[in-house]
C-alpha cells in the first residue's frame, strides 16, 4: 500500500490488489515506529495521521521476573516523533488507501486475490486474480509481491526461500481492558515464558509465546492450563482470563524467519514479508516493510515513469535493503535462541527468583543512558530510508 501510494504520487499508474473485503486482520502488527512516522512527516501527512486513534510509547519496557524494567528510551532519537505510535494496522492501511485514491494514478481493488502470474519468455508481465465478478487479468511493467510470509507471488515466481529457523510460536488472543491498566508495560517475562499486551483501545490484543510446534500438546490439555500460565506471568489478567472459554478463543501464529535468496526476476520484485519474513520480536516487521517500500519507490519511480525499468533496478532495491534485513534477522534469531532456545516443554514451569535480572537488563537500569542504543535499533532500525520521490501527480482535491 505504501509503495503504491509513493509511486502514484510520483506519477506512476498503480493497481493494488487486496484479497479480502477489508483490512481487519488480528495478526497484523500495530506498532508504528519513529522511522515510519518520519516517512509520514516527509510526505506531509503526519499531523493528519496522528489524528487517528492511537497511543504513544516514549519508553519501551516490561516486567522481568517480577521487576518492572525500562529497555529503550525513545525520547532522544533524532526524529520528529520520539515515540512508537500503537495503532491498529487496519487503520494505517485505510489511511494510506484514502490518501492514495486522491491521485488518479492509484487504484485499490478489494476482494481480488492473485492466483497466478502471467509469464512470457521468462518475463513476468502481469498477474491473474480471482474476484467476485470472475477472473481478472492485469498486465503491468512490474509486479510487486507484498503478500506476506505465505506469498503466492513468490511461490508462483519460483523464488527460493532460505529458512533461518525460529524456536517459538505465538498464541494470539483478546482480553478485556480496564481503565486502571498500565500501558507502560508491553511484555511480561518469567522462566522462559513471554506474555505481550498490545493496546487496541477497548481491549488488549495478547500474545503468549510457546516453544515451536508446541501448540498441539498444549491444546490437548484443558484451557485452564493456559489461563493459569497467563495469570502467573501477568497477574493483572487473573480476573479476566476466564474470557478464554475454550481453545477456539486462541489462535496460533506460526513464527517464521526466512529470506529469499533473490528478491526478483525479470518483471517482478518481492518486498516486506514476501521477501523476508520477520519474527514478531521488537515489532519491527511492519516498519521494515515500509522501509522496503520507500527504498523501492526511490529507485523505481523514474524508470517506471519513463518506461525504462529493468532487472538492474530491481536488483538495486534488493542490494539497498539486504544489509538492514540481514542484521535485523540475525539479531532476532540470536535473541530468540538466547531467550527461548532452552524452553523445550509447554508444561508449567516454576517462576524465576523474584528480582533476578540478566546482566544486560541490570546495566540498562543502572545506566539509563544505555537505553538510547536499543531505542535507536528498535525505533529507527538499520539504514532508515527517506522519501526521495517527487510529488508529480496532482491530487484530485487540489
Amino acid at each position: 500500500m505504501m509503495l503504491g501510494y509513493l509511486l502514484a504520487r510520483a506519477g506512476v499508474d498503480v493497481i493494488v490488489l487486496e484479497k479480502h473485503a477489508d483490512f481487519l486482520r488480528d495478526f497484523r502488527g500495530d506498532t508504528v515506529h519513529p522511522s515510519t512516522l518520519e516517512v509520514m512527516a516527509e510526505l506531509g501527512v503526519l499531523d493528519d495521521f496522528l489524528t487517528r486513534p492511537h497511543t504513544e510509547l516514549r519508553e519501551i519496557g516490561g516486567r522481568v521476573n517480577g521487576v518492572e524494567v525500562t529497555i529503550a528510551d525513545l525520547r532522544h532519537l533524532p526524529t520528529r516523533c520520539k515515540f512508537v505510535a500503537v495503532m491498529p494496522q487496519w487503520d494505517f492501511l485505510n489511511f494510506l488507501a484514502e490518501r492514495g485514491t486522491a491521485f488518479p494514478e492509484f487504484r485499490v481493488l478489494m476482494r481480488a486475490e492473485v492466483s497466478d502470474l502471467i509469464i512470457e519468455a521468462g518475463h513476468v508481465i502481469g498477474a491473474h486474480a480471482d474476484t467476485p465478478d470472475g477472473p481478472l487479468e492485469i498486465r503491468a511493467e512490474l509486479v510487486v509481491g507484498a503478500d506476506g510470509r505465505h506469498s503466492t507471488v513468490r511461490e508462483r515466481a519460483g523464488l527460493t526461500v532460505q529458512d533461518f529457523g525460529a524456536p517459538i510460536d505465538v498464541l494470539w488472543m483478546r482480553l478485556s481492558k480496564h481503565p486502571s491498566d498500565s500501558g507502560s508495560v508491553l511484555g511480561y517475562f518469567d522462566a522462559g515464558r513471554l506474555f505481550v499486551t498490545i493496546d487496541r483501545g477497548d481491549y488488549w490484543q495478547c500474545a503468549f509465546v510457546i516453544p515451536k510446534g508446541g501448540f498441539d500438546a498444549l491444546r490437548a490439555r484443558d484451557i485452564q492450563v493456559l489461563r493459569d500460565e497467563i495469570a502467573s506471568i501477568g497477574p493483572f489478567t487473573r480476573d479476566r482470563v476466564a474470557a478464554l472459554h475454550d481453545w477456539n478463543d486462541v489462535k496460533l501464529l506460526t513464527v517464521v524467519v526466512d529470506r529469499l535468496r533473490t528478491w526478483h526476476r525479470p518483471g517482478l520484485l518481492c518486498i516486506g514479508d514476501a521477501a523476508h519474513a520477520m519474527s514478531p520480536m521488537g515489532g519491527v516487521g511492519i516498519n521494515l516493510a515500509i522501509q522496503d517500500a520507500v527504498a523501492a519507490a526511490n529507485i523505481l519511480a523514474a524508470p517506471l515513469r519513463d518506461g525504462t525499468i529493468s532487472e538492474r533496478h530491481l536488483h538495486a532495491v534488493e542490494r539497498r535493503r539486504l544489509f538492514a534485513i540481514r542484521v535485523t534477522q540475525w539479531a532476532q534469531v540470536f535473541a530468540a535462541a538466547r531467550i527461548f532456545g532452552s524452553v523445550a516443554s509447554v508444561a508449567p514451569r516454576p517462576p524465576s527468583r523474584t528480582g533476578s535480572l540478566p546482566w544486560p537488563l541490570r546495566l540498562l537500569q543502572w545506566f539509563p543512558y544505555l537505553r538510547r542504543f536499543p531505542a535507536r535499533f528498535i525505533g529507527m532500525g538499520v539504514r532508515p530510508e527517506h522519501v526521495r520521490t517527487p510529488e508529480i501527480a496532482k491530487a484530485k482535491s487540489a
